[in-house]
């Protein structure tokens, strides 16, 4: 057992939590102003087309269902491209809010924006056939024959299907690189449809704070995808130079990954983040796989462990050495800077001890603030444990393990002989409340953690997952 902190230790303990909770503080207050913003754009849009004309072209009931149709084609096109500048990892966002809250405010934006479009598109065909007085289906046909109209009605269809395989139930039946692919549809549906919003029916003329507007937020969505998907990643990549040095088998079927390069430190990686890995191979160049650090980088060496759970995996598995390697990031929140109570609790479930072996590297504890639970169906899944083991010793952290089978009968993270003789999370972690709870695993088994850490008492900003999913 760590021993007790010192009256020394539980000063800085002391003066560390007062920090924790004044940055957890200002982060809280400005991602919540951030993502009011995000969603609030939409009513900025909508207003201004009221306020620069709009307002004046309800004067008939025809006129009125078509103008109600150009406002929720703004207010759709807005969450559309408010979707991509949450996707683009802008770094200011990720430090916000991080990129699993932004991610899930993208998701969240997905539906309204479709629900949005589709109103557009049947509002204005109601609207036109109204006022021309033929059947609205009719209209398609003169609708098509406008300006930019068919780029239009192409990018209602791509944004239909990238929101489709959005759907959880749709998405489980691809691959994360045929999913990746889809969604990659979404910048060509948004480029499809700008020429129809600036040249059909002069909502957006010329010298207006509409346009103004309009274009700007394209050039920031567009601006961020170009500069933190594709500029700053690839500028990153060849002045790191990373290239595969060794792959080293760890269990069945995982493996670490071992990196060589140039000045890594000065990445900024925090323990706990992920990078965006692509490996060019002639069979893995076109697809990039989201995998955390499984230890801090030094200024030549870096590392990943990996589990092969599909052919995209499976192959960066067996990858040569010397392969040149490129990265996008870091990115993720699931790191010591999250923290805002006095003391930490961790649980790890098979790969999912990745990032919580770097998270315990990079961390500065002092003897008995930290307590980690390691989590396995057997033995073959406790991957890395010796070196988290060795941490926990030379930190002061108390180590537990679980090692056996779920019950199938009642829902349960823990192996069933634990849970019959009455294991619960609070027995594992006295100081539940007191602590910041990371988790990371597998999704299912994630979800009952939470539920349980939820039922305890736990508020919800002391609770960090990361989820191996997309």
């Amino acid at each position: 057992m760590p021993s007790q902190p010192s009256t020394r230790s539980r000063a800085a303990l002391t003066s560390a939590n007062a920090n924790r909770r004044q940055r957890y503080q200002r982060r809280a207050r400005t991602g919540d102003l951030l993502v009011m913003l995000l969603w609030t754009s939409g009513a900025a849009a909508a207003a201004l087309f009221l306020a620069y004309g709009g307002a004046h072209l309800f004067g008939t009931f025809g006129a009125a269902v078509t103008s109600l149709g150009i406002v929720t084609g703004l207010v759709g096109t807005d969450f559309i491209l408010v979707m991509l500048v949450l996707a683009a990892r802008v770094p200011v966002i990720d430090r916000t809010i991080g990129h699993d809250r932004a991610i899930a405010v993208h998701r969240a934006l997905g539906k309204p924006a479709l629900y949005l479009l589709l109103a557009h598109g049947v509002l204005l065909l109601i609207g036109y056939g109204i006022t021309t007085g033929y059947n609205p289906i009719a209209e398609i046909g003169p609708m098509l024959t406008l300006p930019d109209m068919p780029l239009a009605f192409i990018a209602l269809g791509l944004i239909i299907a990238v929101v489709v395989t959005s759907l959880v139930a749709v998405r489980r039946k691809f691959s994360y690189e045929g999913w990746h692919f889809v969604h990659l549809l979404s910048y060509f549906a948004v480029a499809f449809a700008l020429p129809h919003q600036l040249s059909v029916g002069g909502i957006l003329a010329t010298g207006t704070p509409q346009r103004v507007y309009w274009i700007a937020l394209y050039v920031l969505a567009f601006g961020a995808i170009v500069a933190y998907r594709f500029v700053e990643p690839a500028v990153s990549s060849l002045r790191h130079s990373l290239r595969v040095d060794r792959v080293q088998q760890v269990s069945p079927g995982v493996v670490s990954i071992h990196f060589s390069g140039r000045n890594l430190r000065s990445l900024g990686s925090a323990g706990g983040q992920f990078y965006i890995w692509r490996f060019w191979t002639g069979s893995t160049w076109w697809h990039s796989h989201p995998i955390s650090l499984s230890a801090m980088p030094t200024d030549r060496h870096a590392r990943i462990t990996v589990r092969e759970l599909g052919n995209g995996s499976g192959r960066i598995s067996s990858i040569a050495r010397g392969t040149r390697v490129s990265i996008e990031g870091p990115y993720g929140l699931f790191t010591d800077a999250a923290r805002t109570a006095p003391r930490l609790a961790i649980i790890a479930a098979g790969i999912g001890i990745t990032p919580v072996r770097a998270l315990l590297e990079q961390s500065r504890l002092a003897p008995g603030e930290a307590t980690i639970l390691l989590r396995a169906s057997d033995t073959d899944e406790t991957y890395l444990w010796d070196e988290v083991a060795e941490l926990a010793t030379a930190k002061g952290a108390t180590l537990y393990t679980m090692v056996g089978k779920r019950s199938r009968r009642a829902p349960t993270w823990m192996p069933q002989a634990d849970a019959q003789r009455g294991v619960t999370l609070k027995s594992a972690f006295p100081h539940l409340l007191d602590s910041d709870l990371y988790i990371c695993g597998p999704t299912p088994w994630l979800d009952l953690v939470e539920a349980d850490a939820r039922a305890a008492g736990i508020p919800a900003h002391q609770l960090h997952s990361e989820r191996f999913d997309w």
